[in-house]
């Protein structure tokens, strides 16, 4: 039975992010947050034009943090790119680990959502800054590799403590992301100076 006084939008949002961590975002109805809520689908209305606006409401912050990060990194180049692109990425990846898990799974198409317009060039230029603007194939791929790791394990691992989490993904970015010092000629090879 639906409440007699109308609820506010924090309540609506709330009961929307709990319904699209169970349900994702495709399988839920408006009905079904109203009925999270126990109010009528038009009180949801009321507050929000349609489920997108819900989850435009819901993104909002995570989008606005990842501009941020994108304005950080931007004019950087090679390792201090790298750095501040991964740690920044690192942060709001565990900070957001709620919002990301939203996400799981229905990502490429809510790419296509106008609240997500900007994202997909923010995360294309992430990949580069991660890669340290290298235009090697090996670079790219590491770096969408750890981008696309770091969403997936803060989306996965939610009974873990934020700074043990944070800790471990930076750990592994510096791991993923090092640049593979030359291998030294053996000691017992002859040197240049010593073949002339």
């Amino acid at each position: 039975m639906a409440r007699a006084q109308p609820e506010t939008p924090a309540e609506i949002l709330a009961a929307a992010g709990r319904r699209f961590a169970v349900t994702g975002y495709k399988g839920t109805s408006l009905q079904d947050i109203a009925r999270e809520v126990g109010v009528s689908k038009a009180t949801v209305l009321y507050h929000f034009a349609n489920k997108e606006a819900l989850l435009g409401e819901l993104m909002a912050p995570a989008i606005a943090a990842l501009r941020e990060l994108d304005d950080r990194f931007t004019g950087l180049r090679g390792t201090d790119a790298q750095r501040v692109a991964g740690e920044g990425f690192v942060d709001l990846s565990v900070h957001f680990r709620r919002e990301i898990a939203l996400l799981r799974g229905e990502f490429p198409n809510l790419l296509q959502h106008p609240a997500f317009a900007s994202v997909h060039q923010i995360s294309e230029r992430l990949i580069t800054a991660l890669a340290g603007h290298s235009t090697r194939p090996a670079a790219r791929v590491t770096a969408l590799v750890v981008l696309a790791g770091i969403a997936e394990t803060c989306g996965e691992f939610d009974d873990i403590a934020d700074d043990e989490l944070r800790e471990a993904l930076l750990g592994f970015i510096r791991r993923a992301l090092e640049t593979p010092q030359p291998t030294p000629p053996p000691s017992d090879s002859p040197t240049i100076e010593e073949n002339i």
